[in-house]
């Protein structure tokens, strides 16, 4: 419905607030993501891999992957953590998989964006909307990030040809 709080803006950008249903039921997808994660263990045959973590809380994560001309052929993470992080992680690699390597980076980058209260256009978020109510508190900000940098590192400089970051 056009001018609600929980309604895209009409340029596609997130809105500024969430309606407390929404919020709820992104609440529940990130619960639904830490309880049953998606593309969590080892991935035999990994081109990729890279491991990240925050001696500080205790998250960590370590992502692997199959890339193969600049694509995403297979991704899998493993790791220990708040529900935010392991639920990033399982909502990335259902997100990264059969992705190319700058679609990847482009859907990292709106994530950032969506977390630093920039515009943003949600259609590109998907699942990743969930994160939204995380930019309220700062110290959660790198939990929803760990999997996403630690997937950056592993990505190191791979691109595929004509694809840019």
């Amino acid at each position: 419905m056009p001018g609600a709080p929980d309604a895209p803006e009409s340029d596609g950008s997130a809105p500024l607030v969430q309606s407390a249903s929404v919020e709820a039921m992104y609440q529940d997808l990130i619960l639904e993501h830490y309880r049953r994660p998606r593309n969590k263990g080892a991935l035999p045959g990994a081109t990729a891999s890279a491991h990240i973590s925050n001696p500080t809380c205790g998250d960590e994560v370590t992502v692997e992957a199959i890339v193969d001309g600049g694509v995403i052929r297979d991704i899998r993470f493993t790791g220990q953590g708040c529900s935010i992080a392991q639920a990033s992680a399982s909502i990335m690699t259902g997100m990264a998989k059969g992705a190319s390597v700058g679609a990847v980076r482009r859907t990292r980058a709106a994530l950032e964006r969506l977390l630093r209260r920039e515009p943003v256009t949600r259609d590109a978020l998907g699942d990743l909307l969930a994160f939204e109510a995380v930019a309220r508190y700062p110290a959660r900000i790198g939990c929803a990030l760990m999997p996403w940098r630690a997937l950056e590192q592993a990505l190191g400089d791979r691109a595929a040809p004509g694809d840019t970051p």
